[in-house]
């Protein structure tokens, strides 16, 4: 096989093929660190991802959200 054999059959099965090596390293890291350390990785993940994607947007989010925590006016 060849480069642009390879490519040419990823270009048109591209889904499947990333599909495949995502659940590949899926599988490969509930194997290696276990089922719920593995949940507790994707949780912490998709809390990191939200907050990143609120603060993107709403640029003073983290002061908000840390204003209703402390007393306003302690965070600077």
């Amino acid at each position: 096989m060849n480069k642009d054999t390879i490519y040419s059959f990823y270009k048109s099965h591209k889904g499947e093929v990333n599909g495949a090596i995502i659940g590949l390293l899926i599988a490969i890291s509930v194997l290696m660190i276990g089922l719920l350390k593995f949940i507790f990785i994707v949780i912490c993940m998709a809390v990191g991802y939200y907050i990143g994607k609120v603060i993107s947007v709403d640029k003073d989010y983290l002061r908000k959200l840390l204003d209703k925590i402390f007393p306003p006016g302690t965070i600077r």
